[in-house]
Parts: C-alpha cells; structure tokens; sequence
C-alpha cells in the first residue's frame, strides 16, 4: 500500500513513520513536510499526489500553534482549511483515500460531558475554528474520508510532558492549570488507530483519544510520580494564566464511533503515559 504522508516531521507524522516503516513489505511510505509538499498550492498537491498515486494519504500537516494563530489569521486557514481542500479535491480524483486530522477544539468545551463525533462544534478560537473548515472540506470533496479528531497529544517533539520534565529540573515548584479537562493521548495509540481505520471502509468522522480523563494539573502531577521527581506543583485557575486564544474547559472526547465498530483500541491515558515514559528519554531532549 502506497501512503504519503504530510506534516511528517511533527509529533504524530514521525510516530506514523516509525508504525509502518516497521512493515516495510506491507507499507510503501512517501514522508513530506512544508518544505517539500506546499499543500496550500493546489498544483503542488495535484502534482504530488499524480506523480505518487497514493492509496492514502494522511494529512497531519496543521498550524498548531493555537494562540499563534489568533494572529496569523490567513496561514492558519491556508494551512488548515485550503490545504486540507486540495488534498481532498485530489484524493477525490485519484480514488485515493483521505485520513485528516482534527481537534478537540472544534468543541467549545462548556458542556462538562464527553463529546460525540455528532454533538454540535462551536469553536472558540482561530485555530479551531479554520480546522472545522477543513473537516467541512474534506466531507464536501472527497468521499473515502476518515476524520479522526484527537486532544492532548504527546509523542516525539515538543509536548507538555517533556516540558514539565524540562522545567522540573530548574524549578523546585511548578503552577498548573487544574480547571481544564481533557485526554492525554500518545501518538503511539493514535497511529496504531489511523492504521486499522486506513484498511477499512468505515468512512466517516471518528474521535480517537486515551481513554479517561484528567486536568492539566492531574496529568502534571501523574508525569513526576512516575518518574520519580519530588516538585511541589501548584493548582491554579485559567483565569491565571491568561493566553490570546481561548482554550476549551471540558475538552474529553467520547471514541464512539470506534467503540461502535469494534475498533477502539486506545489505552487508558495513564497506561499510556507510564510507556512512553519508560521507552522515551524525555528528560534529555
């Protein structure tokens, strides 16, 4: 099976190109990032995806600086609304199938429920707001479609667990947000779901997070425990840390649609956690 892959250099796109270069026989990979696929072009993309003629093409090319974004208006929906279109405007004419990758964000996290692949989006935010453009673009162009929204996501790169352990070693206490909620969830677990789903037909919109939930707080608190780090971590309002884009209070997503098809695999976020803790050396990046 032919994949190109976009947005290959970022957290989930280098965990995806570890999962399949690992079935080698099974998986013929074609890794791009910015520099080397421009997706707001759509004769960039057309000419990629011709050359390439991929079976699947996952997108995890975003701008995913969220507060960035509430002033980098036009590159955020270039990215993550136009760009998501020429690939869906493509894959549609190639017969090719089209992964996107979403957000919590598109959910504006006031209701204290986990949310359905089908509940009402109201993002609050640029970038939530230009990554709900996108999804609405790839239901319009592109048939063989699987939109997997996902939150909290750690894996190799910049994330909030290895800044915590960063900033563990130079302060001896550390104040965390403990009023938003959310899924911490490893890319490991979110790439072993965008592979089983890319083989089926079940077509459609999915949420794909570790299961249960904690606050910023909780997740901060659970990271030095089990590595064995002795900080005082303070629990503190958002109302304390206030930031240009507003971040959703309530952001746990119900798997729904995979529970619903047997396909949900995501392990608790803790289990999850405690893995990629023993298998990563975090604290020296």
């Amino acid at each position: 099976m032919k994949v190109l892959l976009t947005g290959a250099n970022g957290q989930l796109g280098l965990e995806l190109q570890k999962e399949l270069g690992e079935a080698k026989e099974q998986y013929e990979i074609l890794a791009t990032d910015c520099d080397t696929l421009d997706i707001t072009s759509l004769e960039a993309v057309r000419q990629a995806l011709i050359a390439y003629k991929p079976q699947v093409v996952i997108n995890c090319a975003a701008h995913t600086a969220v507060d960035k974004c509430e002033e980098d208006i036009e590159n955020a929906y270039k990215i993550n609304a136009l760009g998501t279109k020429h690939l869906a405007i493509v894959c549609e004419e190639l017969g090719s199938k089209l992964i996107q990758i979403s957000t919590d964000y598109v959910f504006d996290g006031e209701d204290p429920q986990p949310r359905r692949e089908d509940d009402k989006t109201n993002p609050q935010s640029i970038y939530g707001s230009s990554k709900l453009l996108g999804e609405e673009y790839v239901k319009t162009f592109c048939k063989k479609h699987f939109i997997l929204r996902t939150a909290w996501l750690y894996g190799e790169g910049n994330n909030f667990v290895r800044t915590m352990l960063k900033l563990a070693g130079t302060n001896k206490e550390l104040n965390v947000v403990d009023d938003q909620f959310g899924s911490p969830t490893s890319t490991k677990d979110l790439a072993v779901a965008i592979i089983q789903l890319m083989h089926t037909e079940y077509y459609g919109t999915f949420h794909a997070t570790c299961e249960g939930q904690c606050s910023w707080y909780d997740f901060a608190c659970m990271i030095f425990d089990l590595k064995g780090i002795d900080i005082k971590v303070n629990p503190v309002t958002s109302k304390e840390f206030v930031r240009p884009a507003k971040r959703p209070t309530y952001s746990v997503l119900d798997n729904f649609m995979l529970k619903l098809y047997g396909l949900n695999r995501f392990r608790h976020w803790e289990e999850a956690l405690k893995d990629y803790l023993e298998n990563e050396n975090n604290e020296d990046e």
